[in-house]
């Protein structure tokens, strides 16, 4: 077998899949899969904590206030170096590290375009504990990094795009969450959002309850660990007695997550009790809302069905993470009731009618890909043009639909529960039964399509029995899949029709992954298709200063700015069809972030108040209030703010505001806030 040197964290390096293939693994035999890695997840007092990019700034900050926590750091990495950083060792690799400080468990804290190479480096090294926080690493290199977490039993990966994991009993941080918010106790937080992990995090703070472990599972596409996992650990977890579940729009992970509460509420006398919150509801389809994963693709639920699937299983829903504290108030203290009995069920029906309240108009149900006058960062839409060109410079036989031949749906994507690329097909293309009919057929990132796969979707999309025809199918399954893998493409959507023993594409929408030409410079070609001028102006804008921000359809008013994707849905959630759109100016707005996002917001004549939702975690409240008033002097609004900070100095940023003088109301409640935000809509 050929030896492969360890990667370093050099710049825009990628391992092609057929050299992720030879790379040889967890030699150890001891253990049998992926998933008996688990336990490496019960961090504590205990727990020896390394860091990859050691003497980095991010690094060397967070370290620093890790170690004064609490935490146990015993050294760390920088390739090529030997000597000290803080009065611990530096190694240059994390085999030696390995060796030498005997670590359960590193932090990486390099860039996205050197994360992949990090993350190879200490599965290479057999670290127990994997924890990546950076966002934006391409999608395929995360598709190879599980293609070899697959074949070892040694490392568990949490993230990335993940603020990491961390033990308030043990006083061990992994990650980059803000230590003022946390308190020893009870509560056990899982989430894939960092913001919205912070705000369950301070609400039950607030309610006395404390926490026990909070796994940051991250909102990547396809994250190292996921819901379902996460709840095995906190369930045989000695220092939790309930659980924060915490998910959003995007595969299929919260309906797992109900599945397996369903089986633990059957099989445990006094079962843990579980509160949890789904962001997204009024997400607009075609649309990434911020993170990485958080998209819907066909055959996916939305965040309807996520939160009907959970309180189906008895999970007790909440509709904002400052809820969370009396939630659970009232589960661990109110009730002696099992959440399966009558009693427990009928608490429950009051959850789901309050949620229900909250859900909007249902929507048609649309296929996933935005139009290509629709871009964001992370993905890049192809027009239907461009897209046969493509199919065209590969062979393959396309055209428009004539009207002859019934049309099916045949695309390439993810299979997040799998952690891999899939084929997607269904027997149809029409909107309204593409969601029954569409079926996953997952196959390994290094090895490709299958025979198999293949055939079995010949049969359900209904294919003759002609060679032809199957041979046909073949072939444009492996083009498709040449060109996901080329161009790290994330879905690749077609429709198909069989014609004289032939299939022939009749419709084609691609989506590409933007971070592998943002953080590691790739596909240089495919971003010169990018059509900037049939694009929204304001959403260009937003762009250009780091900000996320999708204009929603509808009659809204009220214009958000929110830090975080995930708190940025969910404020769009609660204000219902009052939001004119979603704004997340990033986990670490700035003054300047924010007189950006008013900037963006007031091109919008639909807006009649502007509310800001801060929950101050690495973000500083004051700071944000002085962004906010700078904003208003000098852009001069003809309307009034409303303005909820709450976190890390809210009180220094609630009085700065309400001493400004200017038209801005300060609130640290949200609904207090909400309320005021619709009320002064509709004056």
């Amino acid at each position: 077998m050929r030896v492969v040197q360890p990667i370093r964290y050099g710049p825009r390096f990628v391992v092609p899949r057929q050299q992720a293939l030879r790379r040889n693994f967890g030699t150890t035999v001891r253990l049998q899969s992926y998933a008996d890695t688990l336990p490496n997840l019960r961090i504590g007092a205990h727990t020896r904590v390394m860091f990859q990019g050691f003497t980095g700034k991010q690094a060397t900050a967070n370290a620093k206030d890790s170690i004064a926590w609490g935490t146990n750091i015993v050294g760390g990495v920088r390739p090529g170096r030997t000597g000290e950083h803080l009065g611990l060792p530096v190694l240059p690799t994390v085999q030696s590290a390995m060796k030498e400080l005997k670590p359960d468990a590193t932090a990486i804290y390099v860039a996205a375009h050197q994360a992949p190479g990090a993350i190879e480096e200490a599965i290479e090294a057999e670290v127990p504990l994997i924890v990546a926080v950076a966002e934006h690493i391409p999608l395929h290199d995360m598709l190879r990094i599980h293609s070899i977490l697959k074949t070892q039993s040694k490392s568990r990966l949490v993230g990335p795009n993940s603020p990491g994991i961390i033990s308030a009993v043990g006083k061990c941080r992994i990650g980059f969450q803000p230590l003022p918010c946390f308190s020893p106790g009870k509560i056990g937080i899982i989430a894939k959002s960092g913001t919205l992990s912070y705000e369950t995090v301070a609400s039950t703070t607030r309610a006395g309850l404390g926490q026990s472990l909070c796994i940051g599972v991250g909102g990547d596409i396809v994250p190292g660990t996921d819901l379902r996992e996460a709840l095995t650990v906190l369930e045989n977890d000695s220092d939790t007695e309930a659980i924060a579940l915490i998910g959003e729009i995007g595969g299929l992970g919260e309906l797992g997550a109900a599945e397996w509460i369903r089986d633990y509420h059957s099989r445990t006398q006094t079962p843990k009790p579980i509160v949890g919150l789904i962001a997204g509801i009024h997400e607009l389809r075609g649309r990434i809302m911020g993170h990485a994963g958080a998209f819907t693709i066909a055959g996916e639920p939305d965040a309807k069905e996520k939160i009907e699937a959970l309180v189906s299983a008895g999970v007790t829903m909440v509709t904002h993470p400052g809820q969370f504290g009396e939630a659970f108030k009232a589960r661990l203290g109110g009730s002696t009731h099992g959440v399966n009995s009558p009693a427990g069920r009928g608490k429950l029906g009051n959850q789901r009618r309050q949620i229900h309240t909250a859900v909007c108009r249902p929507q048609m149900r649309t296929r996933f890909l935005a139009k290509p006058c629709t871009q964001q960062r992370r993905h890049l839409t192809l027009s239907e043009d461009d897209c046969m060109d493509l199919l065209r410079e590969a062979g393959l036989n396309c055209g428009h639909y004539s009207g002859l031949g019934n049309r099916r749906f045949l695309a390439i994507g993810v299979d997040r529960s799998t952690r891999s690329p899939c084929i997607l097909a269904a027997p149809t293309v029409d909107d309204d039964q593409i969601e029954k009919m569409v079926k996953r057929y997952p196959f390994d990132y290094r090895h490709g399509p299958d025979e198999l796969a293949i055939e079995r979707v010949a049969s359900h999309l209904h294919i003759s029995l002609k060679e032809s025809a199957h041979e046909s199918l073949r072939r444009l399954v492996h083009r498709l899949s040449d060109i996901f893998y080329e161009k790290e493409a994330y879905l690749m959507e077609t429709e198909i029709v069989e014609r004289l023993g032939e299939i022939k594409v009749v419709g084609a929408r691609f989506g590409f992954d933007d971070a592998a030409y943002r953080s590691c410079g790739r596909q240089t070609e495919l971003q010169k298709l990018r059509n900037t001028a049939v694009e929204d102006a304001s959403e260009l804008e937003a762009e250009r200063s780091g900000i996320i921000y999708i204009k929603l359809e509808g009659n809204g008013t009220i214009g958000t700015l929110v830090n975080g994707a995930g708190l940025a849905m969910n404020t769009v959630d609660a204000l219902g069809g009052h939001a004119t759109n979603f704004l997340d100016t990033g986990g670490k707005a700035t003054s300047e972030t924010v007189k950006h996002g008013f900037e963006v917001i007031l091109k919008d004549p639909r807006v009649r108040v502007i509310f800001v939702n801060i929950f101050g975690g690495l973000t500083l409240g004051d700071m944000i209030a002085n962004g906010i008033i700078m904003a208003f002097k000098e852009l001069s609004p003809r309307m009034p703010v409303v303005v909820r900070i709450r976190g890390t100095n809210e009180k220094e940023g609630q009085k700065l505001i309400e001493e400004s003088g200017l038209p801005l109301y300060a609130f640290d409640d949200f609904e207090a806030a909400k309320a005021k935000a619709i009320e002064l809509s509709s004056a």
